[in-house]
């Protein structure tokens, strides 16, 4: 390969580092170092692809250098404002906290706490009966733990219950559960053989009656959160699989995913399957998530039979996968809440967000819209009815009615509006619809519209 003269006219990197610009910041000299390597690094790179035919002059590799040194010097994990809608947004963090429970965070992580300590018996104590008590009580449950996720119930669970040991579930049930991760993983990790029954769109309670041999170990349902079989379909309901499980001495395992706590009645919409009808329904085990429908911390959740669980209780995994503390502070303040189910529909921002009627949001949405239209007169602004899902594999086939913002620019493209509003301190995520920028007020806080007015008006 010829030798490029421009890559001799790169400056040295303590050249740089000298350059007045870079002196007079405040960042550390580590951080300046990194952030010259790379931007040096880089420019190199250009220039042998070609992609780059001279050298900036210093001045534009300082400022450079600076853009990449606050790059570094910033949170990567930061707060957003969700003005998409998707109130469990799994790329934005899903479930945000109640008060109760940031309260429960922020006094667990500023000093010590009695996570493994019993003060009554001034003894060591059990960091899972925190939580257990409260779970029981909530569910009917007989036993209860936490881990870190629901994928880890159930890898905790099957691994627990099924090792080298078969487990039966139907095909139309072999759900992904985002980020490639798939349910038969899952099963292939926890040491269990997967048994395949019944067809994609159709299983009987013949086909699981039929796959029964003396390896059978577990009858494994999931709950398919995060998508509907339409059409000719049918599945085997819990309440006649656990008869089944009964008479067979096999445990059923119930995948749950999202999560609903409260009985049906509880919630004003019409909700998926609850936690504690499917105990009722006979599920040994009960499986769901912390950070989606019960609107807490991510966990993954077990509840049922009590010989199962302290079987789980005991396994090495149930270290290797228990919750830290701050997590059970959250999830412990979360499930106080849920004490009193109007109180919760009021305190927990999922359940709130999800349930705010259309009349509510619209008065917000024109509250929003007059602060836009008063940063930026001249503008087409505008409230609009829409539609929004709650998003984080829950309710796939419920629709929210919503009411959001809409904007149509004129000086930039709305694809460029959305861009800048991403580039903020405090990014906004928005989403675009027949050409124009939509802020659902759904999942914005109103003591977040000044912010977002302001942004709206900077970025046009």
């Amino acid at each position: 390969m010829p030798s490029n003269p421009l890559l001799r006219q790169i400056p040295k990197v303590d050249e740089l580092l000298r350059q007045p610009a870079l002196l007079q910041q405040q960042y550390h000299h580590s951080v300046l170092l990194q952030a010259v390597r790379a931007e040096l690094d880089s420019l190199r790179a250009k220039l042998i692809a070609g992609e780059c035919n001279e050298v900036p002059s210093t001045e534009c590799l300082s400022n450079a250098v600076l853009a990449r040194a606050n790059c570094l010097s910033t949170m990567s994990l930061r707060r957003v404002i969700n003005a998409t809608g998707i109130v469990l947004h799994t790329n934005l963090g899903r479930a945000p906290l109640s008060k109760s429970a940031l309260q429960a965070v922020y006094d667990a992580a500023s000093g010590y706490s009695t996570l493994e300590y019993d003060a009554e018996k001034g003894a060591r104590g059990n960091r899972g009966e925190h939580i257990e008590p409260l779970l029981c009580e909530l569910t009917g449950a007989q036993a209860a733990m936490a881990v870190n996720n629901n994928a880890a119930a159930i890898l905790l669970t099957l691994s627990t219950l099924a090792n080298n040991r078969e487990i039966i579930v139907s095909r139309g049930e072999l759900v992904e559960i985002g980020d490639s991760f798939r349910v038969p993983d899952i099963m292939e990790q926890s040491g269990g053989r997967l048994v395949e029954v019944g067809a994609t769109n159709k299983t009987h309670l013949r086909d699981y009656v039929n796959a029964i041999t003396d390896q059978t170990a577990v009858f494994l349902k999931v709950h398919t959160s995060n998508y509907k079989i339409i059409g000719f379909s049918g599945d085997v309901p819990l309440t006649e699989l656990a008869k089944l499980g009964k008479q067979r001495n096999i445990p059923v395992v119930y995948d749950l995913g999202s999560g609903a706590l409260l009985d049906e009645h509880a919630y004003p919409i019409s909700i998926e399957p609850t936690v504690p009808q499917a105990l009722r329904d006979g599920a040994d085990i009960v499986t769901f998530s912390g950070d989606k429908l019960l609107g807490g911390p991510q966990a993954g959740i077990i509840v049922g039979s009590a010989e199962c669980i302290n079987r789980m209780k005991r396994s090495p995994l149930a270290r290797a996968l228990r919750l830290d503390k701050l997590s059970l502070a959250a999830l412990e303040a979360t499930l106080h809440l849920y004490r009193d189910p109007v109180q919760a529909c009021k305190e927990i921002p999922a359940l709130r967000m999800l349930f705010a009627d259309i009349a509510t949001l619209t008065e917000k949405a024109q509250l929003l819209c007059q602060k836009i239209l008063d940063n930026c007169p001249g503008y087409t602004v505008e409230v609009v009815r829409q539609q929004r899902q709650a998003g984080g594999g829950s309710l796939p086939a419920q629709v929210f009615p919503t009411a959001a913002v809409a904007i149509a620019p004129y000086k930039i493209t709305v694809t460029q509006l959305e861009q800048k509003l991403r580039a903020f301190e405090t990014p906004i995520i928005a989403r675009i619809s027949e050409n124009r920028l939509l802020l659902d007020v759904s999942t914005i806080d109103e003591h977040e519209f000044d912010l977002v007015a302001q942004g709206v008006a900077n970025a046009l």
